[in-house]
């Protein structure tokens, strides 16, 4: 009997974590995301083609995954996985990931492997493999381009949030404005200048200015601001502060708008040859967190810097 391969992510990447753990590999150190990005790869080998309109091969994979995909609902998703009867019976085995990154650590005679070395691996190896067509092999490709670009956006965001943590008072003085912005805007009122100490207008701009990076229209953001004070009464009824993590997409808002206004600090700091004292300095302590909070070793932790300073410069 036939068994279909695993199509959510996440579940793929426990199977590498297991196989890697009952290997020969278990003193390596797997940099945070590369099992996830090897996954991104398989799974994309393994679906097919809805017919659902609007929806192509990675929206469905993050919706098999339990993921929100904008415009789509519960009901889509199981009328997806009825779609098709023999899903999953095709494609990437897990074996060929882990063989892959076998070969690449004996190859490269590494103590640490990361998602750029995984997806190199897995590509040098599509021209190796008994089994596959030159259609397929084609299709993989292009799905290793793909899983390169999710992980790219992965990498950007790893540094936005080490960033960011050097910079956490400037992130919580911004949501505190932020805060007293809406509630003045909602409820029709002003806010006292800080250096004048006259009242004036909410802030607008400052206001869109944080809104815009997580996608709130116009038209959308007297609600979103008002979702934000419903959340604040019902935090206080409860006895609790509300606080710069008590609502994920705020903070996940405001964190973008700081990275952003950071974002020349950041391509200098990541991309420089020959960094000044003060540029050694954020290295130093985006490094740091990255290893201390975020599962890296000094090597992959540099390695990302690099990287992610060339996403930047491009």
């Amino acid at each position: 009997m036939h068994i279909p391969y695993n199509l959510k992510v996440t579940e793929e990447e426990k199977i590498y974590a297991k196989l890697i753990a009952q290997s020969d590999m278990r003193h390596v150190h797997i940099a945070p995301h590369a099992l996830r990005a090897s996954a991104f790869f398989s799974i994309l080998t393994r679906l097919k083609e809805s017919k659902k309109q609007g929806m192509d091969l990675l929206k469905k994979m993050h919706l098999y995954n339990g993921e929100t995909v904008e415009g789509f609902k519960e009901a889509d998703l199981r009328e997806m996985q009825n779609e098709f009867a023999e899903e999953g019976m095709s494609g990437i085995d897990p074996r060929y990931v882990i063989n892959r990154i076998s070969s690449a650590l004996i190859r490269h005679d590494l103590e640490c492997i990361n998602a750029l070395d995984v997806l190199r691996a897995l590509k040098e190896g599509l021209d190796q493999h008994p089994s596959i067509t030159k259609e397929e092999r084609e299709r993989y490709l292009n799905y290793i381009s793909v899983a390169r670009k999710e992980y790219d956006e992965i990498a950007k965001k790893e540094i936005q949030k080490a960033f960011v943590y050097s910079y956490e008072e400037s992130a919580r003085t911004l949501f505190e404005n932020y805060l007293d912005n809406i509630e003045a805007y909602c409820n029709w009122g002003k806010i006292k200048d800080p250096l004048t100490g006259e009242e004036v207008d909410p802030d607008e701009r400052l206001m869109r200015s944080i809104e815009e990076q997580i996608g709130i229209s116009e038209n959308a953001k007297k609600a979103f601001r008002e979702e934000i004070l419903i959340r604040i009464s019902s935090y206080s009824r409860k006895s609790r502060k509300f606080d710069y993590s008590s609502h994920n997409r705020l903070r996940e808002a405001i964190e973008k708008k700081l990275f952003n206004d950071l974002k020349d600090i950041v391509k200098i700091t990541t991309s420089t040859k020959t960094p000044d004292e003060k540029q050694l300095k954020k290295i130093n302590e985006v490094t740091k967190q990255l290893i201390d909070e975020h599962g890296y070793c000094p090597a992959c932790a540099n390695e990302l810097l690099r990287y992610v300073g060339s996403l930047l410069n491009r």
